[in-house]
């Protein structure tokens, strides 16, 4: 629901995808993209080059009140956020992202930060912080064992050494599940993403127009929980409509062409007044 003279957010610009299909719709409007990755914002900016109808700031969404001050701007038309990982960094293989290549666990989106790395997480936690942090952000039953091998080890805790302890925890066919919740638990802690997600959706509701939308698209049911909450009460105070009840999830062909939408949900809700 794109006007042509609206203003909106990519709060997770990530390579550009969704900022580009949004330009293409608007003309005298403006697109802010926002990215804590400085390499997201530099690709990002190739990109969109094309068309100058867009600001790009190296910054985390839940800062966009701060944003939108210094561009002397109210409120906007429409925000999105794509939580999770872009594919680039996913697939970059120095960062510890993903389990399939052996590098360093750092994991921090904004790689210039003083963030905790993920590597500092193992350290700096006791283990049953550890063992809480596999439970809860990566949903996690075996989160007591695999932390006390964690905390066991001797040497260089890395990708090899993470995936090793899987490898001896899980049965071969869990494995590949098991990997992803453990990464995903300690990208979600080096980078405070709830944290960021709580704050944003404490804000948002006042930096929308009436009539504006927000879109979020999350690929963990910790987050989905928390936007599902927060705009079922939106909701119960007549602040938004939720276009759709449910979540919108991918269909089995978008599964099939990009096995990385599996586990994601779309949820709309538009201001009302």
């Amino acid at each position: 629901k794109i006007k042509k003279n609206g203003v909106y957010v990519d709060g997770t610009l990530g390579l550009g995808g969704h900022s580009e299909i949004i330009l293409k719709q608007i003309d005298s409007g403006l697109l802010i993209g926002i990215d804590r990755d400085k390499d997201s914002i530099s690709l990002s900016k190739k990109r969109l080059s094309s068309n100058n109808n867009f600001k790009l700031f190296n910054d985390s969404y839940q800062n966009l009140k701060i944003i939108l001050e210094e561009l002397k701007i109210k409120a906007v038309d429409g925000i999105l956020l794509d939580l999770g990982l872009s594919s680039y960094q996913l697939e970059d293989n120095m960062r510890g992202f993903s389990h399939k290549y052996e590098s360093s666990l750092d994991m921090r989106f904004d790689k210039n930060s003083d963030d905790n790395t993920a590597e500092d997480i193992i350290q700096r936690n006791e283990l049953k912080e550890l063992t809480r942090i596999f439970k809860e952000y990566g949903e996690e039953r075996h989160a007591y064992k695999i932390a006390k091998k964690i905390k066991d080890l001797k040497g260089e805790i890395n990708v090899l050494s993470i995936t090793s302890i899987v490898d001896r925890v899980t049965p071969y066919k869990y494995r590949l599940k098991t990997y992803s919740r453990i990464f995903q638990a300690l990208r979600i802690a080096a980078n405070n993403e709830l944290d960021h997600l709580s704050r944003f959706l404490d804000d948002f509701i006042t930096l929308l127009n009436p009539g504006g939308r927000i879109v979020i698209i999350s690929y963990h049911s910790v987050e989905d929980r928390i936007v599902k909450h927060k705009l079922k009460e939106l909701k119960r105070k007549k602040k938004i409509e939720l276009i759709y009840k449910k979540p919108l999830i991918p269909s089995k062909e978008e599964v099939i062409s990009n096995k990385r939408s599996r586990s994601a949900k779309m949820r709309v809700g538009e201001k009302t007044g």
